[in-house]
């Protein structure tokens, strides 16, 4: 089965790990956070504005590689404040209307200056 690496300027991105890698039908995101590509800052202060921008970035990456937010079947949300929970679903919400995939959230182990979540997916694509 071949391994292809995601890559998309739609999200920020590092030499130290991909985007994302897709292996046949199964789209992996790596944990993304709120940060914009277009000013590459955090998309603001708040639970929501970052919840949001990670969402996105997330989905781009599945987009990259063939998918759609519909194909997504796992999520994994790291918090850093776990009082965030409540503000992060309101966002999350909006993007997992109905049938939302399988979840996982925890709290964040590193501290990243002002960073308030980093969320990875699974999706999986039919090809």
């Amino acid at each position: 089965m071949s391994r292809q690496v995601l890559t998309t300027p739609a999200v920020p991105s590092s030499p130290l790990y991909s985007q994302g890698v897709r292996v046949g039908s199964t789209i992996y995101v790596s944990g993304m956070t709120g940060t914009d590509v277009t000013t590459m800052q955090l998309a603001g202060p708040s639970i929501g504005e970052q919840t949001r921008q990670a969402l996105r970035n997330c989905i781009a990456v599945v987009e990259a590689g063939g998918g759609t937010v519909d194909d997504v079947v796992h999520v994994t949300v790291l918090l850093a404040n776990p009082e965030d929970f409540a503000g992060m679903n309101e966002e999350y919400a909006t993007v997992f209307v109905t049938a939302p995939p399988a979840r996982a959230v925890v709290k964040l182990g590193v501290e990243i200056p002002n960073v308030l979540v980093s969320i990875t997916m699974t999706a999986h694509v039919d090809d």
